[in-house]
């Protein structure tokens, strides 16, 4: 059971090392991109490919997909990034248990976007869990942790990649020490336990009232969804890369420069960042002086997050 990107290298697994898998289950296709053409789950994409029967539902554990899986009558149920929450019906089917890769070293960084958030949080390093799932949210007996570095340059989508395929060699060796019954199991320490939701509409906007290094984490934390921003006027500017700069002193969101040859640095509460890429309406990603070159902007504007 599996959705995104993210759980297409944990398939390829799971079909390479030549396990039986009797069926994909995925979300159904959505609209997507400026032509809001229907486009299919990347992990239907592939079982298609692979010949893998593939089932979609609105709600897995709604009747429908729950008779589905009781006759496929599954010894192990794999999920990755499914987006679907699984009834006390739908966990009582595997025979042995429903094991879910998630994307953090649990028990921190429960929630649905634990990618971003080890990013936008300044985490050094993260990681893969898999763990039996249980009705509460990312909360099972852990199984097997592999971690992972962040470098400080390091983008969302980049990290996103790396445990894509860390997960994949993760759910592996859970899944051959499960056979060789070796397969240990830890409960998770609630004490130690952090949640982080999903992102809310306007989530992106930057806040300039932080210092250099928080929003130097959040534009990495938000490349390439839901991806960072500034509004000027009425204008939304992308912005897909910040650096620390040491530049002078100004109220926070304050435009130090704004110029073809400093491009554009914006002032903190601590420091200032140096905006090495943005994008204006209408216009591609590029460097904040070749962007400037051909279109003004102000120095000294303000940039306010809204309700600020």
């Amino acid at each position: 059971m599996g959705t995104p990107d993210f759980a297409v290298p944990s398939l390829v697994m799971l079909l390479d090392a030549g396990y039986d898998v009797l069926a994909c289950v995925t979300q159904p296709d959505r609209k997507a991109g400026r032509g809001h053409k229907t486009v299919p789950p990347p992990v239907k994409k592939l079982a298609e490919e692979r010949g893998v029967p593939v089932y979609q539902f609105e709600k897995v554990s709604a009747p429908e997909g729950c008779e589905v899986l009781e006759k496929l009558a599954p010894d192990v149920m794999v999920t990755a990034a499914f987006g679907h929450i699984l009834s006390d019906r739908v966990l009582a089917i595997p025979k042995y248990g429903c094991i879910n890769v998630h994307a953090s070293l649990l028990p921190k960084l429960r929630g649905a976007a634990p990618i971003q958030w080890a990013v936008i949080t300044g985490e050094k390093k993260t990681g893969v869990t898999t763990m039996y799932t249980v009705k509460a949210l990312d909360a099972g007996d852990i199984l097997e942790q592999d971690a992972i570095d962040i470098p400080d340059d390091m983008t969302a989508g980049e990290l996103y990649d790396a445990l894509a395929a860390l997960g994949a060699q993760t759910l592996k060796r859970t899944l051959e020490k499960l056979a060789a019954g070796t397969l240990c199991r830890t409960p998770q320490n609630e004490d130690e336990a952090t949640y982080f939701p999903m992102f809310k509409k306007g989530f992106g906007e930057i806040d300039f009232c932080a210092d250099a290094k928080t929003v130097v984490d959040f534009v990495r934390g938000t490349n390439p969804m839901p991806g960072a921003y500034v509004t000027y006027g009425d204008e939304k500017i992308k912005i897909h890369k910040v650096s620390r700069a040491a530049a002078g002193e100004g109220p926070c969101g304050a435009a130090l420069f704004a110029d073809a040859k400093n491009g554009l640095v914006i002032a903190c509460a601590g420091g200032a960042v140096h905006v090495d890429v943005m994008q204006r309406q209408g216009g591609r990603a590029m460097r904040s002086e070749e962007c400037l070159r051909g279109k003004k902007m102000d120095a000294g504007y303000v940039f306010r997050k809204a309700g600020l």
